[in-house]
């Protein structure tokens, strides 16, 4: 029965590594996009619009 339990264990962390590993893989490929596109175009940073106030601020490294 621990064997089991062990295994269980085993294969759900190796799962949860593999979809963090797949999130993070697809995360830096849209980054690694993102930054290819400005340089193509010579952009300095990406403008995004604010919903409240309307008015246009440079993309954070987080959103």
């Amino acid at each position: 029965m621990s064997r089991i339990i062990f295994f269980v264990v085993l294969i759900g962390g190796a799962y949860y590594l593999y979809r963090r590993f797949v999130t993070d893989a697809q995360k830096l490929a849209a980054k690694s996009k993102a930054s290819e596109k400005e340089r193509q175009t010579g952009a300095m940073g990406t403008l995004v619009k604010d919903e409240v106030t309307g008015e246009y601020r440079v993309k954070r490294e987080g959103e």
